[in-house]
C-alpha cells in the first residue's frame, strides 16, 4: 500500500494536491485527527482494495500536530511505507494569495498574515525535516502542480525536490524580481534589425536559427548548459526547492527566448528535475 502524508504551508496548494491525487485514484482524508491516523493506517492496509491513500495533515491539529513524527515511526516500523509531501512557497506569494482569495490563515492573530505564516513554518519545520518530496509551488499553476504530482505518485518518476523556472525578459522593462540567477545575452546577434524577423519571436525557427548563426552564442549555450547542471545538484544539497534562471536581452522577445527555450529543453530532458519556461515580455 502507498500511504502519502499531504502537509505544508497553509496557501501553498494541499487542498489541491489532495484534489488532483483524489482524481488519480487515492483514497483521500484531509484535516484528520492526529491521533486517528495510525489506526486509520492499519485500516486502510488491512482492506485490499485500499493500496493508494492520502491523508491530509496541518497546523489545524494544534498541539497534538507533534504526535505525529511518532505516528510516522510507528507506520514505518516494518519497512518504509509512509511518505511525506510538503508543499511550500514564499512569505511573497502566501500573502499575496490570501489578499487575493480574503481566506483567512488559520493561525491568524488581529490580521497579520505574515506574522501566522511564520508561526505555521515554526510549527511545521520538523515535519519539512522529514519530508521525501518538498514541492515550491511558487510559479506554478493547477496544472503545473498535477504533472509533478502525476511524476511523482502515477509514474514514479525521480523527484529532486526542486522546481526550474526559465525565464525569458527584456531589460527595458526590468529584471525579474524573483529571479535567483540573471544572464544577459544582448551579445547575440539581434533579429530586431532584421525586418522579416523583427515581428516574429524567438519561438519561431527562423529567429532561433539566426540568433544561434555564430560560434559565440553555441559556445554561451554549451558553458550555460554545464554552469546550471552543475549547479542544480548543489543547491539541491542546500535545501533549495524553488530556482528562477532569468535569461534577458534588450525587448525579451528574441534572443533571450531563443536562450531560454534551448536551455529549457535541456532540463526537461532531465526528469527528475520539475522544468517550466515563462516567456515573460514576448507579448509587449
Amino acid at each position: 500500500m502507498r500511504f502519502v502524508i499531504v502537509t505544508g504551508i497553509s496557501g501553498a496548494g494541499k487542498s489541491t494536491t489532495m484534489r488532483i491525487l483524489e482524481d488519480a485514484g487515492f483514497f483521500c482524508v484531509d484535516n484528520l485527527p492526529v491521533q486517528f491516523v495510525e489506526k486509520f493506517y492499519e485500516l486502510a492496509r488491512a482492506k485490499d482494495d485500499s493500496n493508494k491513500v492520502a491523508v491530509g495533515i496541518d497546523v489545524r491539529s494544534g498541539s497534538g500536530l507533534y504526535a505525529i513524527g511518532e505516528i510516522i515511526d510507528n507506520i514505518n516500523k516494518d519497512g518504509k511505507n509512509c511518505e511525506i509531501l510538503f508543499m511550500d512557497a514564499s512569505n511573497e506569494t502566501l500573502v499575496k494569495r490570501y489578499k487575493e482569495t480574503r481566506r483567512i490563515h488559520p493561525l491568524t492573530v488581529e490580521g497579520n498574515i505574515e506574522e501566522a505564516i511564520a508561526a505555521e513554518r515554526k510549527e511545521l519545520a520538523f515535519l519539512k525535516k522529514r519530508a521525501d518530496y518538498i514541492l515550491n509551488t511558487d510559479t506554478l499553476i493547477t496544472k503545473d502542480v498535477k504533472a509533478e504530482i502525476e511524476k511523482i505518485f502515477i509514474q514514479d518518476k525521480a523527484f529532486s525536490n526542486i522546481y526550474v523556472t526559465v525565464m525569458s525578459f527584456g531589460f527595458k522593462y526590468g529584471v525579474p524580481r524573483d529571479a535567483d540567477l540573471v544572464f544577459d545575452v544582448r551579445f547575440m546577434p539581434n533579429p530586431y534589425y532584421v525586418d522579416e524577423l523583427r515581428k516574429k519571436t524567438g519561438m519561431d525557427k527562423e529567429v532561433n536559427d539566426y540568433v544561434m548563426n555564430s560560434k559565440e552564442s553555441h559556445e554561451f549555450v554549451n558553458k550555460l548548459d554545464e554552469m546550471i547542471e552543475f549547479l542544480i545538484p548543489n543547491y539541491i544539497k542546500e535545501g533549495k526547492t524553488q530556482l528562477v534562471i532569468a535569461i534577458g536581452c534588450t525587448g525579451g522577445k528574441h534572443r533571450s527566448i531563443t536562450v531560454a527555450k534551448h536551455l529549457y529543453e535541456n532540463l526537461k530532458s532531465i526528469e527528475e528535475y520539475g522544468v517550466k519556461l515563462i516567456n515573460r515580455d514576448i507579448d509587449r
